[in-house]
């Protein structure tokens, strides 16, 4: 079963899951795909250079961390957004990698972190994350998910021919039919089991592995030129105001505590509407 919990009291390292932490997540995936398109037009070794010391300067912070502190993980997502977004393009861009052969790649990838993930630690609950191996193996994850986000995305815009908008609007009703889903299944789940259920965990990974190409996909909608089926306004531009936008959240994060880890949650989520 997927929803052993662990017995440790140990704090998590992982914010509760709330309406906040879509916002933000996705957010984040908009701001990794812009920020790593900005910089390759600079030049492609300036965006491995800034990816690959980003996410380890991040990660070196957010393991240093013995619960979870907003800026220090938010800042780690981010880096590995725009890690992620550099390993996928530059499969395509360097390697001539199809987007379908790197999307079918990156979900085998995923699937085989999964598997490694429950057959050591025995759950894939986002609430177990409470002590460094299964840190790794979430990491692990949501590394595996931008990567795979990243090319998937792409693939639908340009290979299967969607367009960034249409890939964006469908993104968004895939993550919108799982929410719902989630949220009209969950009553046959008993209250004290649903927060770790199979159902809420398996709910949670598929809507955070669609929000990675929906938020990259809106980013180049924006950013992208016309001739692209883009609105123009550029990379850079897109990237100051989504990271602008993370600032405050965050920063709201920080102060109000409303996504700090606790026994009772404090806000609405995927995992935690009230029937």
């Amino acid at each position: 079963m997927l929803n052993e919990t662990p017995s440790s009291s140990a704090p998590s390292r992982v914010p509760q899951i709330t309406i906040f932490f879509w916002i933000v997540k996705i957010l984040t995936t908009a701001a990794g795909e812009s920020t790593a398109d900005f910089l390759v037009h600079i030049s492609p070794a300036l965006v491995g250079a800034v990816a690959t010391a980003g996410i380890v300067v991040a990660f070196v912070i957010q393991f240093r961390m013995h619960r979870y502190v907003a800026w220090a993980y938010w800042f780690a997502v981010l880096m590995v957004a725009v890690f992620g977004t550099m390993a996928a393009d530059v499969l395509h861009d360097a390697l001539h990698i199809s987007y379908l052969v790197s999307t079918v790649g990156f979900s085998v990838i995923l699937v085989a972190i999964f598997l490694m993930w429950y057959r050591t630690e025995h759950t894939l609950s986002i609430h177990s994350i409470t002590n460094r191996p299964r840190e790794w193996f979430y990491w692990g994850t949501v590394l595996a998910t931008f990567a795979l986000g990243t090319a998937s995305g792409d693939m639908t815009a340009t290979t299967f021919g969607w367009g960034y908008l249409k890939s964006g609007v469908i993104f968004t009703i895939v993550f919108a039919v799982i929410g719902v889903a989630y949220y009209l299944a969950r009553s046959a789940i008993p209250a004290e089991r649903r927060r770790d259920s199979t159902l809420a965990i398996t709910a949670f990974w598929l809507a955070y592995v669609f929000t990675r190409p929906l938020g990259a996909s809106f980013a180049d909608w924006f950013g992208e030129p016309p001739a692209k089926q883009g609105l123009g306004y550029g990379d850079g531009t897109v990237t100051i105001v989504l990271v602008v936008l993370i600032a405050i959240f965050v920063a709201y994060l920080a102060m109000s505590k409303v996504d700090a880890p606790n026994d009772e949650p404090t806000a609405v989520g995927l995992e935690n509407v009230p029937a």
